[in-house]
């Protein structure tokens, strides 16, 4: 598919309700997107994997590239809304969005946009000029999947992966250390299965293609074959690391941890392929308690395996 320039029309003036007080106030945070901010944790993942994480001077850098990460993230929604605002307003859930229900004016969405985008660009700054870059990096692919890329098969599902993983590096970037490149292999595999899964259940709408133009490309069988490989693929990869990264422990605990990401990856399919769900991963980890809870043993057990290497040498 070629290419199309964005429309000058996407940018018309949207007439805004009269909010005042608390009413505004929820709005501007509903249009933050703070579900979405659960993608940010993976800048945790370095402090974690590290083993830094009782560092106090390292933890505050990765909380404070936490928060840079969300005022930047956010403001790239607050655009992505403003730019899609009319096709939004004819989806049965995104036309409850504040731009799109016109609880905000372009006018304010634009102010919000920049003061988000220039508060966490000073803040990465701030922390270091590598973080800022990896910032900028993500800056540019957010940018150009809302302009373009989000309408171009098999690309928009690249782009969204590439999010996952640069949040990844950034969270080793901030603190300094050289960190398995089998996280970045597994972040990549595993933000691709999330990403297809998200499609997938985009595709089940009627009229998803008036929505997203690349859906029309895509198949529910297609996608399952693309799931499938991805999936079978990050479950192998992950492991392999618990065997053979340099920082895993040595006497090979963490493959322990194996049966309880095969569950989570099961389930998760299991959510996407059986009852059609997935459109919104953040919501649907919130909201199914299987998952959540795979993923919080996950991360207790793991951090718990590493740790305890650490105290015992």
């Amino acid at each position: 598919m070629a290419l199309q320039p964005p429309s000058p029309s996407s940018y018309a003036l949207i007439p805004e309700r009269s909010l005042k007080g608390g009413e505004l106030v929820l709005a501007v945070i509903l249009e933050l997107r703070p579900k979405q901010w659960l993608k940010n944790g993976l800048i945790f993942f370095g402090l974690v994997y590290s083993l830094q994480l009782f560092n106090a001077s390292l933890a505050t850098r990765t909380l404070l590239a936490f928060v840079a990460f969300c005022a930047i993230s956010s403001a790239g929604y607050v655009f992505n809304d403003l730019r899609d605002a009319d096709l939004d307003r004819r989806h049965p859930t995104k036309r409850l969005r504040p731009i799109a229900a016109g609880q905000l004016s372009s006018r304010t969405a634009i102010a919000l946009a920049g003061a988000l985008l220039a508060a966490g660009s000073v803040l990465a700054t701030s922390i270091g000029l590598a973080f800022a870059g990896v910032c900028a990096a993500y800056i540019g692919v957010t940018l150009s999947y809302s302009l373009w890329w989000k309408n171009v098969v098999l690309i928009d599902i690249f782009c969204i992966a590439s999010g996952f993983v640069l949040r990844a590096i950034a969270g080793a970037v901030v603190i300094d250390v050289p960190i398995s490149p089998w996280l970045y292999f597994c972040t990549l595999l595993g933000s691709l299965v999330i990403a297809l899964g998200k499609r997938r259940s985009e595709m089940q709408d009627a009229t998803a293609e008036s929505f997203r133009p690349a859906l029309e490309h895509y198949t529910t069988g297609f996608l399952d074959q693309l799931i499938l490989l991805t999936a079978t693929a990050s479950v192998i990869a992950y492991s392999l690391y618990t065997f053979f990264a340099e920082n895993a422990p040595r006497n090979h605990l963490m493959m322990l941890t194996i049966p309880v990401v095969l569950y989570g990856v099961f389930r998760y399919l299991f959510l996407v392929q059986v009852r059609g769900q997935g459109g919104s991963p953040e919501d649907l980890l919130l909201a199914d308690r299987s998952l959540a809870a795979s993923v919080v043993v996950f991360l207790a057990m793991s951090t718990a395996i590493l740790y305890f290497q650490l105290s015992t040498g």
